[in-house]
Protein backbone atom coordinates (compact mmCIF):
# COMPACT_ATOMS: atom_id res chain seq x y z
CA UNK A 1 0.00 0.00 0.00
CA UNK A 2 0.97 3.12 -0.84
CA UNK A 3 0.95 6.43 1.24
CA UNK A 4 -1.16 8.09 -1.22
CA UNK A 5 -3.55 5.70 -1.02
CA UNK A 6 -4.02 6.59 3.12
CA UNK A 7 -6.92 8.77 2.90
CA UNK A 8 -9.12 6.47 0.24
CA UNK A 9 -8.38 3.71 2.92
CA UNK A 10 -9.29 5.62 5.87
CA UNK A 11 -12.13 6.43 4.46
CA UNK A 12 -13.52 3.28 3.57
CA UNK A 13 -12.85 1.83 6.90
CA UNK A 14 -14.57 4.60 8.56
CA UNK A 15 -17.95 3.98 6.49
CA UNK A 16 -17.10 0.24 7.41
CA UNK A 17 -16.83 0.50 11.19
CA UNK A 18 -20.18 1.71 11.53
CA UNK A 19 -21.28 -1.99 10.51
CA UNK A 20 -19.02 -3.02 14.02
CA UNK A 21 -19.46 -3.14 17.72
CA UNK A 22 -17.57 0.13 19.22
CA UNK A 23 -14.07 -1.63 21.22
CA UNK A 24 -15.48 -1.59 25.06
CA UNK A 25 -12.46 1.07 25.82
CA UNK A 26 -13.75 3.29 23.09
CA UNK A 27 -17.01 3.54 24.25
CA UNK A 28 -16.21 4.29 27.53
CA UNK A 29 -14.43 7.37 26.32
CA UNK A 30 -17.29 8.24 24.41
CA UNK A 31 -20.22 7.54 27.02
CA UNK A 32 -18.51 9.24 29.88
CA UNK A 33 -16.71 11.61 28.45
CA UNK A 34 -12.81 11.20 28.68
CA UNK A 35 -11.72 9.39 31.82
CA UNK A 36 -8.06 8.34 31.72
CA UNK A 37 -8.35 6.37 35.16
CA UNK A 38 -11.54 4.13 33.37
CA UNK A 39 -9.76 4.06 30.23
CA UNK A 40 -6.32 2.80 31.68
CA UNK A 41 -8.52 0.36 33.87
CA UNK A 42 -10.10 -0.75 31.03
CA UNK A 43 -7.57 -1.27 28.59
CA UNK A 44 -5.24 -3.08 31.61
CA UNK A 45 -8.47 -5.74 31.36
CA UNK A 46 -8.83 -5.97 27.99
CA UNK A 47 -5.00 -7.74 27.12
CA UNK A 48 -6.15 -10.85 26.09
CA UNK A 49 -9.87 -10.87 26.48
CA UNK A 50 -12.99 -10.45 24.40
CA UNK A 51 -14.37 -7.44 24.45
CA UNK A 52 -17.62 -8.52 25.88
CA UNK A 53 -15.77 -9.87 28.48
CA UNK A 54 -13.60 -6.75 29.43
CA UNK A 55 -16.82 -4.47 29.18
CA UNK A 56 -18.76 -6.77 31.79
CA UNK A 57 -15.18 -6.79 34.12
CA UNK A 58 -15.19 -2.93 34.28
CA UNK A 59 -18.56 -2.41 34.77
CA UNK A 60 -18.33 -4.79 37.37
CA UNK A 61 -15.01 -3.17 39.00
CA UNK A 62 -16.04 0.03 38.60
CA UNK A 63 -19.50 -0.44 39.82
CA UNK A 64 -17.53 -1.16 43.19
CA UNK A 65 -14.93 1.93 42.51
CA UNK A 66 -14.37 4.16 40.01
CA UNK A 67 -11.19 6.49 41.16
CA UNK A 68 -7.63 5.58 42.05
CA UNK A 69 -8.50 5.97 45.77
CA UNK A 70 -11.86 3.55 45.53
CA UNK A 71 -10.10 1.06 43.97
CA UNK A 72 -7.18 1.27 45.78
CA UNK A 73 -8.76 0.44 49.05
CA UNK A 74 -10.38 -2.28 47.43
CA UNK A 75 -8.74 -6.13 48.65
CA UNK A 76 -7.32 -8.12 45.87
CA UNK A 77 -10.13 -10.74 46.33
CA UNK A 78 -12.48 -8.34 45.43
CA UNK A 79 -11.28 -6.77 42.33
CA UNK A 80 -10.30 -10.88 41.11
CA UNK A 81 -14.14 -11.20 41.73
CA UNK A 82 -15.16 -8.14 39.66
CA UNK A 83 -13.21 -8.88 36.73
CA UNK A 84 -12.79 -12.74 36.49
CA UNK A 85 -12.88 -14.27 33.89
CA UNK A 86 -10.87 -11.76 32.34
CA UNK A 87 -7.58 -13.01 31.14
CA UNK A 88 -4.86 -13.38 34.05
CA UNK A 89 -7.19 -12.08 36.19
CA UNK A 90 -5.73 -12.52 39.31
CA UNK A 91 -2.33 -10.86 38.40
CA UNK A 92 -4.22 -8.22 36.47
CA UNK A 93 -6.19 -7.52 39.61
CA UNK A 94 -2.66 -7.50 41.35
CA UNK A 95 -1.49 -4.85 38.59
CA UNK A 96 -4.92 -2.64 38.74
CA UNK A 97 -4.73 -2.21 42.90
CA UNK A 98 -0.88 -1.73 42.40
CA UNK A 99 -1.60 0.98 39.78
CA UNK A 100 -4.53 2.75 41.72
CA UNK A 101 -2.13 2.79 45.35
CA UNK A 102 0.60 4.50 43.02
CA UNK A 103 -1.71 6.78 41.18
CA UNK A 104 -2.54 8.10 44.75
CA UNK A 105 0.60 8.40 46.46
CA UNK A 106 2.67 9.39 43.55
CA UNK A 107 0.41 11.45 41.14
CA UNK A 108 -2.32 12.66 43.57
CA UNK A 109 -4.71 10.52 42.12
CA UNK A 110 -3.95 12.10 39.09
CA UNK A 111 -3.62 9.64 35.69
CA UNK A 112 -0.19 11.24 34.08
CA UNK A 113 -0.96 12.32 30.62
CA UNK A 114 2.37 11.63 28.86
CA UNK A 115 3.61 8.29 27.34
CA UNK A 116 6.58 8.60 29.02
CA UNK A 117 5.26 9.23 32.37
CA UNK A 118 2.86 6.45 32.26
CA UNK A 119 5.03 4.11 31.10
CA UNK A 120 7.17 4.18 34.67
CA UNK A 121 3.55 2.50 36.21
CA UNK A 122 4.17 -1.39 36.84
CA UNK A 123 2.22 -3.41 33.94
CA UNK A 124 1.74 -0.70 31.50
CA UNK A 125 3.10 -1.11 28.18
CA UNK A 126 3.07 1.06 24.91
CA UNK A 127 -0.14 0.01 24.18
CA UNK A 128 -2.19 1.25 27.21
CA UNK A 129 -0.11 4.24 27.18
CA UNK A 130 -0.65 5.23 23.99
CA UNK A 131 -4.39 4.29 24.69
CA UNK A 132 -4.63 6.22 27.96
CA UNK A 133 -3.03 9.39 25.74
CA UNK A 134 -5.18 9.30 22.86
CA UNK A 135 -8.90 8.63 24.88
CA UNK A 136 -8.45 9.54 27.66
CA UNK A 137 -6.39 12.95 26.84
CA UNK A 138 -7.36 13.69 23.11
CA UNK A 139 -3.64 13.94 22.57
CA UNK A 140 -1.43 12.33 19.12
CA UNK A 141 -0.43 9.29 19.80
CA UNK A 142 -0.78 5.57 17.82
CA UNK A 143 -2.01 2.68 19.75
CA UNK A 144 -0.55 -0.55 18.54
CA UNK A 145 -1.93 -3.56 19.15
CA UNK A 146 -1.89 -7.25 17.06
CA UNK A 147 -4.49 -5.81 14.86
CA UNK A 148 -2.45 -2.44 14.05
CA UNK A 149 0.66 -4.45 13.71
CA UNK A 150 -1.02 -7.21 11.42
CA UNK A 151 -2.85 -5.52 9.01
CA UNK A 152 -0.91 -2.38 8.41
CA UNK A 153 1.99 -4.98 7.58
CA UNK A 154 -0.35 -7.24 5.82
CA UNK A 155 -1.06 -4.05 3.54
CA UNK A 156 2.50 -3.76 2.62
CA UNK A 157 2.53 -0.56 4.83
CA UNK A 158 5.15 -1.26 7.01
CA UNK A 159 7.50 -3.99 7.23
CA UNK A 160 8.30 -5.23 10.71
CA UNK A 161 8.58 -7.93 13.48
CA UNK A 162 6.86 -6.04 16.70
CA UNK A 163 4.42 -4.12 17.68
CA UNK A 164 6.43 -1.88 18.90
CA UNK A 165 8.81 -1.52 15.75
CA UNK A 166 5.28 -0.55 13.92
CA UNK A 167 4.60 2.04 16.31
CA UNK A 168 7.90 3.92 14.81
CA UNK A 169 7.20 3.40 11.48
CA UNK A 170 3.74 4.36 12.01
CA UNK A 171 5.32 7.37 13.67
CA UNK A 172 7.22 8.22 10.89
CA UNK A 173 5.03 7.65 8.22
CA UNK A 174 1.17 7.95 9.05
CA UNK A 175 -0.02 11.32 8.44
CA UNK A 176 -0.80 12.69 11.83
CA UNK A 177 -4.26 13.42 11.84
CA UNK A 178 -4.90 9.44 11.50
CA UNK A 179 -2.90 8.69 14.54
CA UNK A 180 -5.74 8.79 17.11
CA UNK A 181 -8.34 6.70 15.07
CA UNK A 182 -5.92 4.18 13.31
CA UNK A 183 -6.59 1.85 16.06
CA UNK A 184 -10.30 1.93 17.13
CA UNK A 185 -10.50 1.43 12.83
CA UNK A 186 -8.20 -1.23 12.85
CA UNK A 187 -9.33 -3.22 15.76
CA UNK A 188 -12.91 -3.82 14.65
CA UNK A 189 -11.79 -4.70 10.85
CA UNK A 190 -9.39 -7.38 12.46
CA UNK A 191 -11.86 -8.70 14.84
CA UNK A 192 -15.04 -9.05 12.09
CA UNK A 193 -12.68 -9.33 8.40
CA UNK A 194 -9.39 -8.96 8.45
CA UNK A 195 -8.87 -11.89 10.61
CA UNK A 196 -5.27 -13.47 11.47
CA UNK A 197 -6.36 -16.60 9.60
CA UNK A 198 -8.16 -16.97 6.38
CA UNK A 199 -9.38 -13.37 6.44
CA UNK A 200 -12.51 -12.22 4.29
CA UNK A 201 -10.63 -10.97 1.24
CA UNK A 202 -13.60 -11.21 -0.78
CA UNK A 203 -15.54 -9.03 1.00
CA UNK A 204 -13.10 -6.53 1.90
CA UNK A 205 -13.33 -3.17 0.01
CA UNK A 206 -9.46 -2.10 1.01
CA UNK A 207 -8.52 -5.24 -1.04
CA UNK A 208 -7.47 -2.68 -4.16
CA UNK A 209 -4.76 -0.98 -2.25
CA UNK A 210 -3.69 -4.67 0.07
CA UNK A 211 -0.40 -6.10 -0.64
CA UNK A 212 -1.79 -9.48 1.13
CA UNK A 213 1.89 -10.18 2.62
CA UNK A 214 1.69 -13.16 4.21
CA UNK A 215 -1.64 -14.26 3.43
CA UNK A 216 -1.55 -17.99 2.31
CA UNK A 217 -5.49 -18.68 2.64
CA UNK A 218 -8.39 -16.33 2.40
CA UNK A 219 -12.40 -16.54 2.05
Amino acid sequence: MRLENIPKVIKILRAEYKRFRTPYVTEVSERIGRDPFKVLISCIISLRTKDDVTREASERLFRLGASPKAIASLPISRIEKAIYPAGFYRTKAKVIRDISRELVEKYSSKVPDEIDELLKLKGVGRKTANLVVTLGFGKPGICVDIHVHRITNRWGFVKTKSPDETERALREKLPKRHWIEINDLLVAYGQNLCRPASPFCSSCRIALYCARAGVEKSR
